[in-house]
C-alpha cells in the first residue's frame, strides 16, 4: 500500500472514475493518504463525486508516471472521524483555506477490497490487493 501512495503522490494528479446513475464520471484528484493501514482519498460532501460515491461506492482510480501507470479499483467507504480528517488535513495544508475537519463538509474515504495494478508498455503487470 506504501508503494501505492508513494506513486500516486509522486504523479501528483490521478483521476477517479465514478458513475453516476449509467453515466461514468471521471475528475482529476490530487490527495491520497494512509491513515491507520488505509488508503484515503479526500473531497467535499457537496461535491456530486461525494454523492456519486454514497450512491455507489465502487470507484477506480488511474494515475500515469514516466512509462508506468497505476489503477486502483475497489469500494471508498466514508470516515467520519475528525482523526482522519485532520490527518489527511496535516497531509496537504494547503487545503486548509478549503477545508476543515470541524466542519460539516471535509470527507474522507478509503479504499476497501482494493486491487492496485501497476502496468507498463515492457513489463507485466503487477498486482496488488489490501
Amino acid at each position: 500500500m506504501k508503494r501505492v501512495e508513494e506513486f500516486l503522490k509522486q504523479a501528483e494528479t490521478y483521476y477517479l472514475a465514478t458513475v453516476e446513475g449509467d453515466q461514468p464520471r471521471v475528475r482529476p484528484f490530487g490527495t491520497i493518504n494512509i491513515f491507520e493501514g488505509r488508503l484515503y482519498i479526500q473531497t467535499g460532501k457537496s461535491k456530486p463525486v461525494s454523492k456519486q460515491l454514497h450512491a455507489n461506492p465502487k470507484a477506480e482510480i488511474c494515475a500515469f508516471k514516466g512509462d508506468k501507470w497505476l489503477r486502483v479499483a475497489g469500494e471508498l467507504v466514508p470516515d467520519e472521524r475528525r482523526e482522519a480528517k485532520k490527518a489527511m488535513l496535516d497531509a496537504y495544508p494547503s487545503l486548509r483555506g478549503m477545508y476543515s475537519e470541524d466542519d460539516d463538509n471535509t470527507e474522507v474515504l478509503y479504499f476497501k477490497n482494493a486491487t492496485a495494478t501497476f502496468s507498463s508498455f515492457t513489463q507485466a503487470p503487477e498486482i496488488i490487493k489490501f
